[in-house]
């Protein structure tokens, strides 16, 4: 899959889901910590497609 097209199926699905991921965020009987699995999550992401970009440049 090219990089444009997982970019597009990434917004799409961000887009879709993210009215459901706000309101599990900022849902106030939450744990505290929840809005940072998020950016987790994408900082793990941002990791691999680096690592794999720089491997298949070797």
């Amino acid at each position: 899959m090219s990089n444009r097209t997982l970019l597009i199926l990434l917004v799409l699905v961000g887009y879709v889901f993210s009215p459901t991921i706000f309101t599990w965020m900022i849902n106030p009987v939450g744990a505290w910590y929840r809005p940072f699995i998020l950016w987790f999550a994408l900082i793990l992401l941002a990791i691999f497609i680096q690592w794999r970009r720089k491997s298949n440049e070797l």
